[in-house]
């Protein structure tokens, strides 16, 4: 009986989702409406993400524009903004918010790709792990009797290139956004 790879694929898959949600989140100079997904706005007493208080656009690349669908909710909005503490500053005008994204220095472009490093070598860990958790399973199943020793190296190698090619795509995923930040 082979090992059923299935969660072990489901679990590397959802490594790539992670660092790809996590680099969405290390802001680059140019205006995403994404960045503005991790901020939360005290909204009616109870914490709302941003996007169900207020429309979020592009105005220009180094600019969004955040239009609260109650205007008396900008002050809050803005304080959610700075609290997140993303490095972005503030204007409020009649419409709203704009967010303005400032020039990434050389400095910063190099502590971002820092940044970027360590969320890799984080999902690289949590393959790692998964890795481990699957060996585990397929020596006690072979312990057990239910593979031949044959097929515990084969689930084994199969494992590997699962693992190698989630790494690939992880590489892939780091670089392009190392490129994104440093040009």
């Amino acid at each position: 009986m082979n090992y059923n790879f299935n969660d072990a694929k489901i679990a590397l898959e959802k490594v790539g989702e992670w660092l790809t949600k996590e680099y969405t989140g290390v802001h680059t100079g140019r205006a995403t409406p994404s960045l503005l997904d991790t901020v939360s706005v005290l909204s009616y007493g109870s914490m709302q993400p941003i996007k169900n208080v207020a429309s979020v656009s592009i105005e220009d690349p180094k600019t969004l524009r955040v239009s609260p669908w109650d205007k008396g909710q900008i002050k809050d909005v803005e304080k959610a903004i700075a609290a997140a503490n993303l490095g972005l500053s503030t204007a409020v005008d009649d419409m709203g918010l704009r967010v303005i994204f400032p020039m990434l220095t050389t400095e910063r472009r190099v502590q971002l790709v820092k940044v970027l490093k360590e969320k890799m070598e984080d999902a690289r860990v949590s393959v790692r792990q998964e890795r481990e958790r699957i060996l585990k399973e397929i020596d006690a199943q072979e312990k057990e009797g239910g593979m031949s020793e044959d097929e515990k190296f084969r689930g084994k190698d199969e494992l590997q290139k699962y693992v190698d090619e989630t790494n690939r795509k992880l590489e892939a995923i780091f670089a392009k956004k190392e490129a994104e930040v440093m040009n």
